[in-house]
């Protein structure tokens, strides 16, 4: 960035700032989104509740869905970073 371009983009580094912040956020919370250790623990969790007696037939279905399409995009973002 040269001396011009730098001087009248000076009022716009707050706004850069606050976008650049929003996006770590927003990365961060991806991360921990689609963690898969995150998410084996949770449906480990789901499996203990219905044990327990704390949830029906129908919301254990829904939750381990749920949780099972979150697995498979964190597989298939990962193979995405890997290649």
């Amino acid at each position: 960035m040269g001396l011009i371009t730098g001087l009248l983009t000076l009022p716009l580094a707050p706004v850069r700032g606050v976008v650049w912040a929003a996006e770590q956020v927003k990365q961060q919370a991806e991360q921990q989104y689609y963690d898969p250790a995150l998410i084996q623990r949770q449906i480990a969790d789901v499996d203990d509740a219905y044990a327990a007696g704390e949830l029906s037939d129908s919301e254990r279905d829904r939750l381990h869905d749920e949780l099972l399409s979150r697995l498979f995009e964190a597989n298939l973002r990962r193979r995405g970073k890997e290649m």
